[in-house]
């Protein structure tokens, strides 16, 4: 063969002396396990020995599909979405597609920028983390007839299939945490109103607590500006202002429970013998802060896995119903949550899923 001329299936076909579609099955992940294990082996190794590389737009083309779909995140150095990129890379890579992975950030005009330039690429489907509660750019990627899961983060408007987190729960099973412990002036730092998980982790704890029958002026909400250290730290000042005497703190997620970590070590504040901090979300390393962050555990792989799920099953049937799919968390109790100093044993309450370590 020609080292010039790029190597075709048809080559590959007549080489082994098998149908064109044969080796077509072969080539294509997706349709392998239809072909007999002997034939897959000797195609793929005189495609190997020929460096023939498959021409997916020729073959997107003519089939109309092209083996992609876009992944788009707001924050890729976010330690929450590691986990949730492996799930999705996993799923796809069983059903022969690859994602297209773009670190879109927050701002509006440059994640539209981001949908345009994939979506011209051909992607089968989108998976969306950067949804808000009210979101032109999910209104714009329906607008483009694109098959569209939102994942970790919800919208108001049920019109797309989403996989979250039941951050109702999550917020109720801290503060019962805390209020077992014998906490009663507890403040909450919420991520942003704007976003499914900052407003629905506020919402819980404020059931959470009026459900404890805690005093009004016994526990305070305010509102970070980001899921970031930083905000979590200039959040946490205001919350002392807001609730003096608090001897508790749930925070929105880790990073803003690391905030919290700094404030109150800058302020000389002993955590927990002064105030007890617990974080949501069990990223990386939070076992290994000083003391061991008490946090939500959520299952972040199986999260980025049924959203590809969904996503996939809405590639072939475009016209189903939209789904929500909500995992269930588990309060992993550790160093950074202890009773208050000033009871001498800790206050029973009600059983909650748990996972000590």
């Amino acid at each position: 063969m020609s080292e010039r001329k790029r190597v075709t299936l048809k080559d590959l076909a007549v080489e082994i002396d098998v149908h064109y579609s044969t080796v077509s099955r072969v080539m294509n992940p997706a349709t392998r396990h239809l072909v007999a294990r002997d034939v897959v082996a000797r195609v793929l190794e005189v495609a190997h020995a020929w460096g023939f590389r498959p021409n997916r737009i020729a073959a997107g083309l003519r089939t109309q599909r092209s083996g992609l779909v876009g992944v788009v995140l707001p924050d890729l150095a976010n330690p929450v979405f590691p986990p949730i990129l492996a799930g999705i890379e996993a799923m796809l890579a069983q059903h022969g597609y690859v994602p297209i992975v773009i670190n879109a950030g927050t701002d509006k005009s440059r994640q539209r920028f981001v949908i345009d330039q994939i979506v011209a690429r051909q992607v089968e489907g989108l998976l969306l983390a950067t949804a808000e509660r009210d979101d032109p750019l999910l209104d714009y990627c329906l607008a483009q007839h694109v098959p569209v899961v939102l994942v970790n983060r919800g919208e108001d408007t049920g019109r797309a299939s989403c996989v979250v987190n039941d951050n109702l729960l999550a917020m109720r099973m801290t503060v019962d945490h805390l209020v077992a412990l014998g906490h009663r002036r507890i403040g909450h730092i919420a991520g942003p109103e704007v976003l499914s998980t900052g407003h629905l982790r506020r919402e819980g704890f404020e059931h959470a607590v009026r459900r404890h029958r805690l005093r009004r002026d016994a526990w305070r909400v305010v509102e970070a500006a980001s899921y970031s250290r930083q905000a979590g730290h200039e959040a946490c000042a205001r919350l002392f202002e807001a609730l003096p005497g608090l001897t508790a703190i749930a925070a929105g997620n880790d990073l803003v429970a690391m905030g919290c970590y700094d404030y109150l070590r800058a302020t000389g504040i002993r955590c927990p013998e002064d105030v007890s901090v617990a974080g949501h979300n069990d990223m990386p390393f939070v076992d290994a802060l000083v003391p061991p962050l008490t946090t939500i555990r959520m299952a972040m792989r199986d999260m980025g896995e049924q959203a590809t799920a969904l996503l996939l099953r809405q590639i072939e049937s475009p016209h189903g119903k939209a789904v929500t799919a909500k995992l269930v968390p588990k309060l992993v109790v550790r160093g950074s949550t202890a009773q208050p100093t000033h009871l001498a044993s800790p206050r029973h309450g009600k059983t909650i899923q748990s996972v000590r370590t």
